[in-house]
């Protein structure tokens, strides 16, 4: 089995990578192509954060590497800006590394 790392990628309006109207409905419709073109590159979406009004998202990802990500987004022809390997970094990671 291919290791899994976290992805973050994100989408902005304002460079034509997030629609100029979405509602949440349509983005559910969209979520629902994009979880099985994910299934089909062997990534999984954990989350996504959506401002429907800025006109911005940031997804958050677990993939074998960046270029599943990126196929996964081209089988749904979902533009991004960015997509960016990450590490986790919640206060319970950074509490219990200090505290060792």
């Amino acid at each position: 089995m291919q290791a899994m790392r976290y992805f973050l990628d994100t989408h902005d309006r304002a460079r034509g990578t997030f629609p100029a109207q979405l509602s949440p409905e349509e983005f559910e419709a969209f979520f629902a192509k994009y979880e099985t073109a994910c299934q089909a590159e062997g990534v999984i979406p954990l989350r996504t954060h959506v401002g429907f009004a800025e006109g911005r998202a940031f997804c958050l990802n677990l993939a074998p590497d960046a270029e599943s990500v990126r196929r996964a987004h081209e089988r749904v022809g979902l533009p991004y800006d960015d997509i960016s390997e990450i590490t986790t970094a919640t206060p319970d990671d950074t509490f219990f590394r200090r505290r060792a």
